[in-house]
């Protein structure tokens, strides 16, 4: 693997034109490929536990070694008419990578770090 890091940055637009499985694929190849992926608007829980279900199954010792991930935290206010229809509120920015390339990945309140190596 080379010292170069590739970084795709993902709009919204462009995920939100895509089914569920079409997203965890996107990540999960390009992750694969050691690129670091950044999502504009986040995965919805439903999403992000599958993508961690799919990223178990591909999981080999010598080849993939899993993912990190890490997304601001959601805003727990929600509006009277989120509370209404059950809405939840927006997923926000998500960085996810191989986990043998992001050496260290924090969050702090609007802040996510990530040491590439």
């Amino acid at each position: 693997m080379s010292d170069e890091v590739q970084i795709n940055i993902i709009s919204a637009n462009r995920m939100q034109s895509m089914n569920t499985m079409e997203k965890i694929r996107l990540i999960l190849d390009d992750v694969m490929n050691g690129h670091i992926v950044i999502l504009e608007k986040g995965l919805d829980p439903m999403e992000e536990a599958k993508l961690i279900e799919f990223t178990m199954i591909q999981i080999r010792n010598d080849v993939f070694s899993g993912i990190e991930i890490q997304s601001y935290p959601r805003d727990q206010k929600k509006s009277a008419i989120g509370k209404l229809f059950g809405k939840d509120p927006d997923s926000r920015m998500t960085v996810i990578g191989p986990a043998n390339r992001l050496k260290s990945i924090k969050k702090e309140k609007d802040i996510i770090s990530a040491l590439i190596a």
